[in-house]
């Protein structure tokens, strides 16, 4: 029996997988990939971000239990399968200046306790591909900054057997990729669509504030893939809604008409950050250069 491609997809929070690459992970497990999402925190330090649910005191008080139930229907919509590396939500530190980060949280672990636990779990599931976030954890989160620190590691621990012998036999991951989804590219063509047609844009102060700026151009990263999965759009973002506590059906997620989303942009983007097999960019496949070695 041949073996399964895999995919392993690192993330900060309950939430992030569905907002960061869920279409292109439910395009690939519907193809018969293997998927793992891992959630490096339980999102308990987060707000009740939706304003049809706000003002209920069991929420706030439960939120680790909701945010594991949401977790779960996410996991099922998307057809991926979920593990939690058990590590307690940083929080966003607010305010100027900074209050300090919260004792016993993922981003003041040590590194090499954390890198720990993920090289297990990537010893165990054994994927092909990573992927994860940038050095800026996409936006300054301390959690994702620390989950790219992580993941970064770890896929280098994993392939060495001197490091974490207690994890298992070494596994040499094939290919790293940063999530590249939102760019100022992306977001302009549907500020700019949506104004051609006379809609209401929820990227007004967005757009507004880049053009504002004097200061230096902000820094992408250079999208090297691209991933058609327009066909599983609704399947996003029913994955999003899934997590109730944190998405507001009326926000910006839903801002744009999922019929102009695959007309415009239909596909997720990725930077590649690291590859061990040979491979031409741009590519349209996590999986370029892998699969003629593990067909699936």
């Amino acid at each position: 029996m041949a073996e399964s491609l895999r995919l392993m997809a690192v993330h900060a929070h309950p939430d992030d997988e569905s907002s960061k690459g869920a279409a292109s992970t439910a395009r690939y497990a519907a193809e018969g990939v293997e998927v793992l999402v891992v959630s490096c925190t339980g999102g308990e330090r987060g707000d009740v971000l939706n304003p049809r649910l706000q003002g209920d005191p069991r929420m706030l008080r439960d939120m680790a239990e909701y945010r594991r139930r949401e977790m779960a229907e996410a996991a099922r919509v998307l057809g991926v399968q979920h593990r939690w590396l058990g590590y307690v939500d940083s929080g966003l530190p607010e305010g100027d200046p900074l209050p300090p980060l919260p004792a016993g949280c993922f981003a003041l672990e040590p590194l090499e306790f954390t890198v720990d636990a993920l090289t297990h779990v990537v010893r165990e599931f054994r994927p092909h591909v990573m992927t994860t976030y940038d050095e800026s954890g996409g936006y300054p989160h301390p959690d994702h900054v620390m989950c790219h620190r992580v993941s970064r590691e770890a896929f280098d621990a994993a392939a060495d057997p001197d490091r974490f012998p207690a994890a298992g036999p070494a596994w040499r991951t094939s290919k790293l990729y940063y999530h590249a989804g939102f760019s100022v590219a992306r977001i302009r063509t549907f500020h700019e669509a949506l104004l051609a047609r006379g809609l209401e844009s929820p990227y007004e102060e967005w757009i507004a504030r880049i053009e504002a700026s004097d200061g230096p151009p902000r820094t992408e990263l250079e999208i090297t893939t691209r991933v058609e999965c327009a066909e599983y759009f609704p399947v996003r973002d029913r994955a999003l809604l899934a997590h109730a506590t944190q998405i507001d059906p009326d926000g910006f997620f839903f801002g744009v008409p999922l019929e102009l989303q695959q007309e415009l942009w239909p596909t997720e983007d990725y930077h590649l950050a690291l590859s061990h097999v040979p491979t031409e960019l741009p590519e349209d496949d996590l999986f370029a250069g892998l699969r003629a070695q593990v067909p699936a």
